[in-house]
């Protein structure tokens, strides 16, 4: 039996990794695969929980406690059989018949954050890590830096498995909005992403500036209007996978400017769908 617990769908309302458990919990659910989902009521804000269908018989609801403590519990789950359990955000199963699997994304904490959020993050991570039978990581420069920040983890429990990206991304015909004068830029605007730089650089060539994702804060409001003029820049909010399909098959290119990536799904949407990347390379020390 395979045990998968979504805690992600209640630590974000969305996000590169919800999106990623989700097409997971799709194929397994396509699969009829003999799986269960750990789920949490309190996830219903997260929109890509919301488009899911998992049968009943599939879910094990987890409601007893607060997130913010759950997040950091270790998941206890009686079978008399080996089972192979997955969590969605650096938690395991400390049972004896327990396969523990922990999946890598990136190492955007140690290298960006500073205090008490970096070092309760860095205690979870590396804890699951240490702990996890086998640990995937979705590239190799993921793969590269967890050797690089835990040496003693063994070669050979680490396996390099990319994130796939979804068949709802492909090149269209007929039809489309009209936003060839735009630049767009996918996800989150953290620091590391480098919002300024793209901004930037669509005033550099003249374009507009498309932005999908979360709303634009006071702040980015100010930036784009100062730089790109009042019409400069339009927000989408977190657009589904059809709506952000149009937009790849529409703007002039996917601006990617980010300082660090353990993947960049994004880039690869958007060359799924047909739509021209432009992106930044940094090689990153400490």
């Amino acid at each position: 039996m395979i045990y998968l617990d979504n805690i992600i769908f209640s630590l974000q309302r969305h996000g590169g990794v919800s999106v990623l458990w989700g097409n997971l919990i799709e194929a397994l659910v396509a699969g009829n695969a003999d799986a269960r989902f750990i789920d949490f009521r309190n996830a219903t804000d997260n929109k890509v929980r919301k488009n899911l269908r998992i049968p009943d018989e599939m879910l094990i609801e987890r409601t007893e406690r607060p997130v913010v403590l759950e997040r950091f519990r270790d998941v206890k789950i009686k079978d008399s059989e080996k089972i192979v359990f997955h969590s969605s955000h650096y938690r395991i199963c400390p049972e004896a018949n327990a396969l523990n699997i922990t999946t890598l994304h990136d190492f955007t904490y140690e290298f960006f954050f500073k205090g008490i959020q970096k070092r309760v993050h860095i205690w979870q991570k590396y804890n699951a890590i240490r702990k996890a039978d086998v640990v995937v990581c979705i590239s190799e420069n993921t793969r590269r830096d967890l050797l690089r920040f835990l040496p003693d983890i063994p070669e050979d429990r680490v396996r390099v498995i990319y994130n796939g990206v979804s068949d709802d991304y492909c090149p269209l015909q007929g039809s489309l909005p009209d936003l060839s004068n735009y630049m767009l830029f996918v996800g989150g605007r953290q620091s590391y992403k480098n919002f300024a730089f793209a901004v930037a650089c669509a005033k550099e060539v003249g374009k507009r500036l498309l932005v999908a994702g979360s709303p634009l804060s006071e702040k980015e409001k100010q930036l784009v209007d100062k730089e790109l003029g009042d019409d400069g820049c339009r927000n989408v909010v977190h657009p589904d996978n059809k709506s952000l399909n149009e937009i790849y098959n529409s703007v002039s290119c996917l601006i990617y400017p980010s300082l660090y990536e353990g993947f960049g799904i994004p880039v690869v949407e958007a060359q799924k769908a047909g739509c021209p990347v432009t992106v930044s390379y940094t090689h990153l020390t400490l």
